[in-house]
Parts: structure tokens; sequence; C-alpha cells
């Protein structure tokens, strides 16, 4: 009898480790998936990748379940959730990208936006100069291609710039979320040992 019933309460324990065992996993390969988009970005940031990140941190947040809170910094605990804070954030930094090249209230880093313009500028004069001699011919068709190369470049040179501030963002972020996880699962292990019977 006694063996049989102890067999039958382990068997809720092997499930909640086999969770926590495809927790981690479940860590790094969204990690790799983000750093998979950050790597194929070309260009400037576009909308899609706000659309991947996003995405990533629903996939993250609805099925990462992290270990019981234990004390201690070297515990496998702190490192899941080390793991899991950097995760979130990296996928932050990929959705906020495209907004932090566009807005620059939410980028309010000073002196990093205002060569953009005239790199803008200069790639329009480039193209301006390399087809001058379409300049006769069809004045719509140039001043397209001026308004096109300098749109690029514009964009690319955000891009560039916004790429340099992202760990920034990222960091920050996940500072944020490590902190509140944290205190929340420090809050719940509390409880549980609260409601635990003495005896």
């Amino acid at each position: 009898m006694n063996e049989s019933g102890s067999r039958g309460t382990r068997a809720p324990a092997s499930g909640g480790a086999g969770r926590e065992a495809a927790g981690p996993a479940g860590v790094v390969g969204i990690g790799l998936a983000a750093v998979l988009t950050f790597a194929l970005a070309q260009g400037s940031w576009q909308w899609f990748a706000t659309f991947i990140g996003v995405t990533l941190l629903a996939v993250i947040l609805a099925f990462q379940g992290r270990p019981a809170w234990t004390p201690g910094v070297r515990t496998a605990y702190m490192r899941n959730l080390v793991a899991y804070a950097l995760v979130v954030g990296l996928c932050v930094a990929i959705a906020l990208a495209p907004m932090l090249q566009r807005w620059a209230w939410l980028f309010p880093m000073p002196g990093t936006r205002n060569g953009c313009p005239a790199m803008g500028r200069y790639e329009a004069l480039l193209t301006e100069a390399a087809l001058a001699d379409l300049a006769g011919r069809d004045g719509a068709a140039l001043a397209y291609a001026q308004a096109n190369q300098s749109g690029k470049a514009v964009a690319d040179c955000l891009a560039a710039t916004t790429t340099l501030w992202l760990p920034l963002y990222g960091a920050a972020a996940a500072v944020l979320v490590g902190a509140v996880a944290w205190v929340r699962d420090r809050a719940r292990a509390g409880k549980g040992e609260a409601r635990t019977p003495a005896g």
C-alpha cells in the first residue's frame, strides 16, 4: 500500500521536472531565434522586426516555466532567471528597434541622429551626379531616384545608430524583468511555505 502510494505521488513530480527541464531549452531556442533575426536584419529596421519580437515575447511568457525560488546566487533558479531575463530583454530590443529608429521622443540620445539627414542629402547629390544624363529626358524619374536613395541612406544611418544603443534598452528591460520575476517568485515561495503544515 505504502509503495503504491509513494509511486502515485512521484508521477506529478516527474511531470513538473520535465516542464522545468523544457524551460531552459525554450529560453535557448527563443534566444537563438532573436539573435538570428538580428543577424539577418539588413538596412533599416522594419516593422516586421516588431512583430517577431512581440511573437517571441508571447511564446516565452506563455511557455517558460522557472524552477522554484531558492536563495543564493549560484543556484539553478538564478541561472534560469538570468537567461530568462536576458532573452526577454533581447526580444524587447528587437521589438523596439523600428520605433527607436523612427520616433525621436523614444530615442532621445543627443547628437546621434543629427548626421543622418546630411547623409540623405549627400546620397541625393551622388544620385544626381550619376544620372545627370537623365535630367533632360525625365526629370520626374531623376527626382524619384534621388528621393529613394536619400530615404534609404537616412534609414540606414538611423538603423546603424539605433543598433548601437539597442543593448542599453535591452539590458534595462532585462534588469526590470529579472527584478520583477525574482520578487514574484520569492513571494510565491513564501506563500507556499506558509501554507505547508509544520508537521
